[in-house]
């Protein structure tokens, strides 16, 4: 069965950096499309960042920016999501999804055929 586990949240102060990680099971993430989405309380779900596996190109929320990077280990099969200069409003619960078609809405929740859990991240003094 395939399945994304992600770990790595928790609580932090505003300014601080987090890693979360993303690790894919019973399946390869080749060829793939990777995302984060992550969603506040009270709010729809909204895009974070993606990267197109095999060719390493990497997306962008603007809310996130320069302050996110998104990564890739093939060895791991594992995508990461490195968050500095944390601020209260990126407080959510974020996930990871694969799309195997590697499509270029990759903004959409649509695009996505497997979701992880989700992983806390708070963000407060």
């Amino acid at each position: 069965q395939p399945q994304l586990v992600e770990s790595g949240g928790g609580l932090v102060q505003p300014g601080g950096s987090l890693r979360l990680s993303c690790a894919a099971s019973g399946f390869s993430l080749e060829h793939f499309a990777v995302g984060w989405f992550r969603q506040a309380p009270g709010k729809e779900r909204e895009f974070v960042a993606a990267i197109r596996w095999s060719y390493g190109i990497t997306y962008y929320a603007d809310s996130v920016k320069g302050r996110f990077t998104i990564s890739r280990d093939n060895a791991k099969k594992t995508v990461y999501l490195q968050m500095n200069g944390l601020k209260p409003e990126d407080t959510a619960v974020y996930y990871c999804a694969a799309d195997p078609r590697s499509r270029p809405t990759y903004y959409s929740m649509t695009a996505y055929d497997y979701w992880g859990q989700g992983t806390r991240v708070t963000v407060s003094s």
